[in-house]
C-alpha cells in the first residue's frame, strides 16, 4: 500500500479517480458538480449490492424455489430493492445518449420510491439544461469502473473509499463553504481513539456528512467488534447536508437515526431525552446567529446562559446536557474557549471545571482544516472520574490531563497539515496510560496532568501551554563560556562571508553594467 497518505486514503487509487472527476468537472462550480458525482457514486453502490443478491439468489433458485425478484428477499438481507429501471446496466447503456440526465433521474426517483427510508435524500436533477450531458456520459462510465481500477490496486470496499475520498477533495475545493460537512479524518480518527466507542449510543448533534459514525464503526470493527454494536444519533441542520449523511451511511451499511427531517439542534433537539455513551462532534466555531436570545430558559444552560452572540458554550452545555452518567464526550473547539474571560462563558467555563467534567484537553496543530486557519482544540469531558476495574481505569478525581500538540502534523499541501498515524497513536496512548495509571508520566513542553487546585490558580485557563511547561533539552555537557565562544565564533565567520559574497555579486553586476562605486554614495 501507498505510504503516502491524505485524509487517511491510498493516493494511488482514490486520488487517480479524483484527477479523472475534475477534468470532466469543466466550468462547473464544485459545491454543485459535489451532488452530480457522490449521487453517481451512491446509485452506483446499491446497484452493485443489489446485484451480488441479486445471482446470489439465481443461484439458489433451482433447490430453494428463490425469486431473484421477490423485494422482500432483499429487504431480509438489509440491502436496498433496485427496481429494473434503476440498475447500474441501464444507467451504462444510456451513458452515450443525450438522454442519460433523464435516465439517472427516472432511477433516483425509482429507488426513493421503493425504498422509503432514502425519501427525498437523492439528488434527482441531472436532467438539467446546464449540466453538460456528454461529460455526464463520461462520469457514468468512470463510476461504472470504480470496481475495476480497485482491483488494480487489492482495494476493500471501494466505492465506501471513494465516497469517503472525494468528500475531502471537495471540501478542498470548496474552501470555507466545504468545511460545514467535512472534519478532516486525522482528527477524526483521533476524536474515536480517545474516547474508543466499542458499544453503546454515539451521538452527533451537528454530524455534517457522517464522517465521526464512519469512523466509530471502523474503530469498533477493528476491535473485534461488529456493525451494531453502537446505536448512532445525529442531526444536521442543512438539508444538503443531511442528504449527504444519509447516502454516506448507507453506503457503509450503517444503520443511524438522523431524524426524520434536517433541522436545527438548539431550536429543535431532534433526541432531546437521550443520553448517549459517547458524544462526538465538531460543531461550527464561534457561531454569532444561533438564536441564543430566544433560548434564556432552556433546561440545558444548568451553568449559565451562554450570550447570544457565540455559540461555543451553548454547544459545550448541549454536549454535557445529553452525556450519560458514565459517559464520555470528545469534541472539536475554537481555542478561544479556553480562556474567554467574558463574565457568561468564563461562569460557565468555572462550573463545569469545578463539577470536575473537564477530562482532557489536547491544543492542535494550526491548518489541520479546510475551513479555518485558526487554532482549535479537542476537548474530552466526562461525568465519572472514579476507577473503573472493567477498563482498568484509575481514579482520576480532581486531575486534568494537558497535552500540546501544536508542533505536530505535516505539511500534504502548501496550506494544509494532517496528523500522521503514528502521532495519532502517541497521542491517544499517553490519554489512555494517563487513566490507566500504568507506564505515565508528565513531559515537559507536551503533557502534564494538573489539578483543579492548579487550573484555579491560572484562573480557570485551559490553555495546554500554561501547564505543560517548556521542553527540556538535553545537557550536551559543554560549559556555557566553550559554547558561547564557539557560537560567536562561528557567526563571525558567517558574516565575513556575507561580505565576500556581497562583494562578489556587486562585482559581477558592475560587468554587466548595473553597477557602479558611485551606487554606494
Amino acid at each position: 500500500m501507498d505510504t503516502n497518505k491524505t485524509n487517511g486514503a491510498n493516493l494511488g487509487f482514490e486520488n487517480k479517480l479524483w484527477e479523472m472527476a475534475d477534468k470532466l468537472r469543466g466550468h462547473m462550480d464544485a459545491a454543485e458538480y459535489k451532488h452530480v458525482v457522490l449521487g453517481l457514486i451512491f446509485l452506483k453502490y446499491i446497484s452493485d449490492a443489489f446485484e451480488e443478491k441479486y445471482q446470489e439468489l439465481k443461484a439458489k433458485q433451482d433447490t430453494e424455489f428463490t425469486d431473484p425478484e421477490d423485494r422482500d428477499e432483499y429487504l431480509a438481507a438489509n440491502v436496498f430493492w433496485v427496481p429494473p429501471e434503476a440498475r447500474w446496466e441501464k444507467i451504462q447503456a444510456a451513458a452515450p445518449q443525450p438522454t442519460i440526465g433523464q435516465v439517472i433521474d427516472e432511477a433516483m426517483a425509482a429507488i426513493e420510491r421503493e425504498n422509503p427510508s432514502l425519501k427525498g435524500v437523492l439528488p434527482k436533477d441531472y436532467a438539467r439544461p446546464t449540466l453538460d450531458k456528454v461529460r455526464l456520459g463520461e462520469l457514468v462510465k468512470l463510476v461504472g469502473d470504480i470496481n475495476l481500477k480497485a482491483q488494480e490496486y487489492g482495494v476493500r470496499d471501494p466505492l465506501g473509499r471513494v465516497y469517503e475520498y472525494f468528500l475531502g477533495k471537495f471540501a478542498e475545493k470548496e474552501g470555507k463553504r466545504g468545511g460545514e460537512y467535512y472534519t478532516p479524518q486525522c482528527v477524526v480518527q483521533l476524536l474515536v481513539e480517545m474516547i474508543e466507542p466499542y458499544r453503546g449510543r454515539v451521538y452527533d448533534p451537528c454530524c455534517g456528512s457522517g464522517g465521526m459514525f464512519v469512523q466509530s464503526e471502523k474503530f469498533v470493527e477493528a476491535h473485534g467488534g461488529k456493525l451494531g454494536d453502537i446505536a448512532i444519533y445525529g442531526q444536521e441542520s442543512n438539508p444538503t447536508t443531511w442528504r449527504l449523511c444519509k447516502m454516506n451511511l448507507a453506503i457503509r451499511r450503517i444503520d443511524a437515526d438522523l431524524g426524520p427531517h434536517h433541522a436545527d439542534t438548539f431550536h429543535n433537539d431532534l433526541h432531546k431525552d437521550l443520553k448517549a455513551d459517547y458524544i462526538l462532534a465538531n460543531p461550527p466555531f464561534n457561531m454569532s446567529d444561533w438564536g441564543g436570545e430566544r433560548l434564556t430558559d432552556d433546561p440545558r444552560w444548568k451553568y449559565g446562559v451562554p450570550p447570544a452572540s457565540n455559540a461555543n458554550y451553548a454547544w459545550i452545555q448541549h454536549f454535557i446536557y445529553h452525556l450519560a452518567p458514565n459517559g464520555i464526550a470528545g469534541f472539536v473547539m475554537a481555542n478561544g474557549s479556553l480562556s474567554t474571560s467574558t463574565k457568561a462563558e468564563f461562569e460557565i467555563r468555572k462550573g463545569i471545571i469545578e463539577d470536575d467534567l473537564v477530562d482532557c484537553i489536547v491544543a492542535l496543530p494550526g491548518q489541520l482544516f479546510y475551513t479555518t486557519q485558526i487554532p482549535v482544540s479537542l476537548w474530552f469531558l466526562t461525568r465519572n472520574k472514579k476507577a473503573d476495574p472493567k477498563r482498568g481505569y484509575r481514579d482520576r478525581t480532581g486531575e486534568t490531563l494537558f497535552i500540546d500538540a501544536r508542533r505536530m502534523g505535516r505539511l500534504v499541501d502548501r496550506v494544509h497539515r494532517e496528523l500522521t498515524q503514528e502521532e495519532i497513536r502517541q497521542i491517544a496512548d499517553v490519554y489512555h496510560a494517563w487513566k490507566k495509571g500504568e507506564g505515565y508520566q508528565d513531559k515537559p513542553g507536551w503533557w502534564k496532568s494538573a489539578t483543579i487546585e492548579d487550573i484555579r490558580q491560572r484562573d480557570y485557563v485551559l490553555t495546554p501551554g500554561r501547564y505543560v511547561g517548556v521542553e527540556e533539552r538535553e545537557d550536551d555537557g559543554i560549559p556555557f563560556e566553550e559554547k558561547m565562544a564557539e557560537l560567536t565564533a562561528t557567526l563571525y565567520e558567517q558574516f565575513e562571508e556575507a561580505r565576500r559574497l556581497e562583494a562578489e555579486i556587486k562585482k559581477n553586476l558592475e560587468v554587466l553594467g548595473f553597477y557602479t562605486k558611485e551606487d554606494e554614495l
